[in-house]
């Protein structure tokens, strides 16, 4: 019922609505991953067979991203250059004298556009989005020979991507994410008429006592125009009622024109539990035609304490937080606009109330998202290690900056504008000034205090510059690259002292999903106390340095699950807090990591990069949400060892007042949850387990509302010495989907569960691994979690032989 519920919200998501003719350009194109001599190539007639037919292109649909693969193979550095996309378009522009447009909502890094031969646009940035003006090059094309004789009368454009390294750009190529190439957002075509809005700016305010609010309406019209315009506006209620409507009469509508506010008394208030939307409509009626642009608003208060708690519409609110990249399994930056939905559902339903979009601006369906839903946001400009380089650099920030501000002003989401990440990492330029590093920064923060002085800039970790900006957030990474998780909270305190307005972003620790541990906590043991939690040069290396979990722990779902949960219920007892923000929701890839168990990830999200639940997302659900839920630790845990007889330790993780626990029909007891009892809330049983199948069901209880859950997992006595040979099985097949499993044995068979070594899946014949996806069950090569790893093969109804290797062992093979 609930996601219904949420599905119904998004069937009113905030969208800047055009009456203009507007169209996703998805299929029928074609694609190569390399340049070329130059544009004729592109465009040149081709005879089968004859020499211009090659390099040969692929069929790909919109959006598309060029290291949707790539970015996590485990054996090549993705991609980095130019790409090219071409396509034929039947334009019809249905106005009279109106423009045709190319509207990217994003495309990486750089970008070129042309018709036919002629180049009609550029742009340098991958992540906000800009228009390409081809009306008059598709006049002048529909003129030539060409169009009739070669394109029957279609017209032929061909765009150009770039991801190349370059150290004059943002972001850094030392960033901690891979910086895709292609057009990875939506790319449409869009006619409009000669009189029509670029952007119409809504500055929706409402006082501290959500008594009276107030809409600045402005625009911005596509260009110069000089004629007899009469503008009207209307405001909407949330139910589409019309509450106001003005009219305004212009001769000249230049650059931003102010067109009118509107006063309303009382308005409903927009918050993460009550996302209420209000809609503003501008109409534009010239001689020539009407134009109409609509705009979602939302009215709501938001204030720093100082020294202090986050207040919304004059109360306090914790700010529940996580982080998104855009990436996903298969697609890499290419997300569709279901995979979107669907993945910021999840995380409503997690109970997160807060987001930061790490470490650029995203796609305008996240932040329409981000209103229908209620999580408050925090995007930033991807100004992210490096250092800071010359005027082309800066100039480039700023402009990212301009864009991000003005094309996502509108959404009531949004509360802070990000100056930048990371900005005490050098690396990029000989020189690394920091005096000249804060200069640009406070040029950063008044230029978007300039463009809008309703929300607050902050960045995080930089301490040289945390002066300067609104909000800060400090490193800290307690029980991960620093100290151990219960220095948490006496490390938050120090650093909360040390700045107006603290805010804690990114915490949490890195998890190989389907890994678990009877002993997750071993690695504390040996990691100092004390000297701070926050990182530092080196930290992130899984060689060298001090001792630290991120190095010497054992990478576990277990441990990581014991970490969330002490951050999580320590913020229950710090009401100075304004909130925090886990890194991340989701693991995403980096060129930074190849040496981690799924090479090239980040996997620290508390889901894997298709969205797999890990067990850390019940913990957050447990402490977040008030819809009845419960979950028992260890669904991906096949297997336990441990003594016959021994006590194990089952842990549950609710938000349920109370829960009982049953082991093979037996009950051990109702127990009482109270958050402030670790691990799991107090909801934990030490049971006797004898060898063999064990069955494990949950009754929680809250009032009269019960919600359960069950498991079952073999539990192992024989003990193990080292690997020493494989064995490789089918464990399924559905849909022409085999699942193969190779599982570490010692040398008289026996299981070897806490084995980590790596394991490479190969294949012959008809069928293809399903790999380079970034989780743990499709990379070819992974790091084995207790002892096993798996992976998926399409089977092509045909005949195969799988693989199966780790370094030190015979080889096995499977026919399938």
């Amino acid at each position: 019922m609930r996601i219904l519920r949420l599905l119904s919200l998004l069937l009113i998501i905030a969208s800047s609505t055009q009456a203009q003719q507007t169209s996703r350009l998805t299929g029928n194109w074609e694609f190569i991953k390399q340049d070329v001599g130059g544009i004729w190539e592109v465009v040149r007639p081709v005879g089968k067979g004859n020499p211009e037919s090659v390099p040969l292109w692929q069929t790909v649909q919109l959006p598309h991203c060029v290291n949707a693969e790539d970015g996590v193979d485990p054996d090549v550095n993705y991609y980095q250059g130019p790409a090219w996309y071409r396509t034929q378009l039947d334009i019809k522009n249905p106005y009279s004298n109106g423009r045709t447009l190319l509207f990217f909502e994003g495309a990486g890094q750089k970008t070129d556009v042309y018709v036919y031969t002629t180049k009609v646009g550029s742009h340098v940035g991958g992540y906000d989005e800009f228009v390409v003006d081809i009306t008059d090059a598709v006049e002048a094309f529909s003129k030539t020979p060409v169009a009739q004789s070669q394109f029957k009368g279609k017209v032929p454009i061909s765009i150009r991507t770039d991801n190349s390294r370059d150290l004059e750009m943002i972001p850094s190529d030392l960033s901690d994410f891979n910086i895709y190439g292609g057009i990875y957002r939506y790319l449409n075509l869009v006619y409009v008429p000669p009189v029509a809005i670029d952007k119409l700016f809504a500055k929706a305010e409402v006082d501290k006592a959500g008594k009276v609010g107030t809409v600045q309406v402005s625009a911005r019209f596509y260009q110069t125009v000089a004629a007899n315009a009469a503008v009207t506006i209307k405001l909407f209620d949330p139910a589409g009622k019309v509450m106001q409507q003005k009219e305004v009469a212009s001769t000249a509508l230049n650059g931003d024109v102010k067109l009118t506010d509107f006063t309303i008394k009382s308005p409903q208030l927009w918050s993460p539990q009550k996302p209420v939307l209000y809609s503003v409509e501008a109409t534009v009626t010239t001689p020539t035609g009407k134009h109409v642009q609509a705009e979602k608003i939302g009215f709501r208060h938001f204030e720093f304490v100082d020294h202090g708690p986050f207040m919304l519409n004059g109360q306090r609110l914790l700010l529940r937080g996580t982080h998104r990249h855009e990436d996903h399994a298969g697609v890499a930056a290419a997300m569709t606009e279901e995979m979107m939905r669907r993945e910021m559902i999840m995380m409503k339903e997690m109970g997160v109330n807060f987001i930061r979009l790490g470490h650029y601006q995203q796609s305008r369906i996240i932040l329409n998202l981000c209103d229908s839903l209620g999580i408050l946001v925090w995007e930033e400009i991807p100004w992210c290690r490096g250092g800071l380089g010359g005027p082309f650099y800066q100039n480039m920030a700023k402009r990212m900056l301009t864009n991000m501000i003005e094309q996502h002003y509108n959404h009531p989401a949004i509360i802070i504008w990000g100056m930048g990440n990371e900005n005490d990492w050098p690396g990029d330029f000989p020189e690394f000034d920091k005096e000249k590093i804060r200069h640009f920064m406070k040029e950063l923060h008044d230029l978007s205090h300039k463009l809008d002085a309703s929300r607050k800039t902050a960045i995080r970790r930089c301490d040289f510059c945390k002066d300067i900006v609104d909000v800060y957030s400090p490193s800290i990474w307690a029980g991960w690259y620093r100290g151990v998780y219960t220095e948490y909270k006496k490390v938050s305190e120090e650093e909360f002292k040390k700045v107006n307005h603290f805010l804690h972003v990114e915490w949490g620790g890195d998890s190989h999903a389907r890994r678990h541990s009877e002993n997750p906590d071993k690695a504390l043991q040996v990691v100092k106390t004390g000297n701070g939690a926050d990182e530092r040069a080196g930290d992130a290396s899984l060689y060298g340095g001090t001792a630290r979990v991120s190095k010497d722990g054992d990478w576990s779902e277990s441990y990581l699950c014991n970490l969330v949960d002490w951050h999580l219920k320590e913020q229950e007892t710090m009401p100075w807090l304004t909130g925090t923000a886990q890194w991340p929701f989701k693991d995403f890839s980096t060129p930074v990591r190849p040496d981690n168990p799924v090479p090239y990830m980040n996997q620290k999200g508390v889901v894997e990069r298709d969205l797999t639940k890990k067990e850390s997302y019940y913990v957050f659900q447990s402490y977040w949400t008030a819809q009845p839920m419960v979950h028992i630790y260890g669904h991906s845990w096949p297997v336990r060892w441990g003594s016959e007889g021994e006590d194990k330790m089952i842990k549950v993780y609710s938000n349920c007042a109370e829960a009982e626990l049953f082991v093979n029909g037996k009950s051990y007891g109702v127990k009482k949850r109270n958050s402030q009892d670790f691990p799991a809330a107090g909801l934990r049983w030490n049971v006797p387990l004898n060898k063999g199948m064990q069955q494990i069901k949950v009754v929680a209880r809250n009032g009269k509302i019960i919600v359960t859950d069950s498991l079952q997992f073999q539990y192992q006595t024989e003990k193990w010495s080292k690997p020493a040979k494989l064995l490789l099985e089918k464990t399924g097949e559905e849909n022409g989907i085999a699942t193969m499993q190779a599982t570490m044995l010692d040398d008289k068979g026996v299981p070897c569960l806490d084995a980590a070594n790596f394991i490479r899946f190969g294949l012959a014949g008809d069928g293809k691994l399903i790999d380079n996806q970034g989780t743990s069950s499709g990379s070819r090569y992974v790091q084995a979690y207790n002892g096993r790893a798996i992976i998926r093969v399409q089977t092509n109804k045909g005949h195969s032989v799988i693989s199966a290797k780790s370094e030190g062992l015979e080889t096995v093979f499977k026919e399938l």
